[in-house]
């Protein structure tokens, strides 16, 4: 049984590896967000005081984004989409692959979500892609409570 120094201390060797083209880190997370709006018309500043806001909002919809980083090169991709469902994490898995189409491997660092998993690349895809899109990838989950 590993302890918890050394799980952490096998995840963050993963940032220690050099630049490498053919073996790209991409970092990746997602994150639902709301989508709102103001309600009043913000009052003018005048010459005796500023400019006033109202924190008031109307709700008017939710979205998910998601983004994915190689640190060590400066490049990120993201996406938003409406929901979070296990094809919209697999078609920006599908994205991240053609982005990095030179890679040999991709150490792809995530959180352990239900939908990260090689069943979501078997629901949107065919069995041929699904397993060639898996192939290109080194799945690495961070340590609970590590995000």
């Amino acid at each position: 049984m590993e302890s918890l120094w050394q799980v952490w201390k096998r995840f963050l060797d993963i940032y220690k590896k050099i630049l490498n083209p053919r073996y790209s880190v991409v970092c990746m997370d997602e994150s639902p967000r709301q989508l709102i709006s103001e309600t009043k018309v913000s009052i003018l500043e005048s010459l005796s005081r500023p400019v006033r806001h109202d924190y008031e909002f109307r709700r008017k919809a939710v979205c998910n984004i998601f983004l994915a980083c190689e640190l060590l090169a400066g490049k990120r991709i993201i996406k938003i989409t409406e929901k979070r469902a296990k094809s919209d994490w697999a078609y920006f898995i599908e994205e991240i692959a053609k982005t990095y189409k030179c890679a040999d491997k991709i150490t792809l660092v995530m959180v352990n979500l239900n939908t990260h998993t090689a069943g979501s690349l078997y629901e949107t895809f065919s069995p041929q892609k699904a397993k060639d899109i898996w192939d290109r990838f080194e799945f690495i989950y961070t340590p609970k409570h590590g995000s």
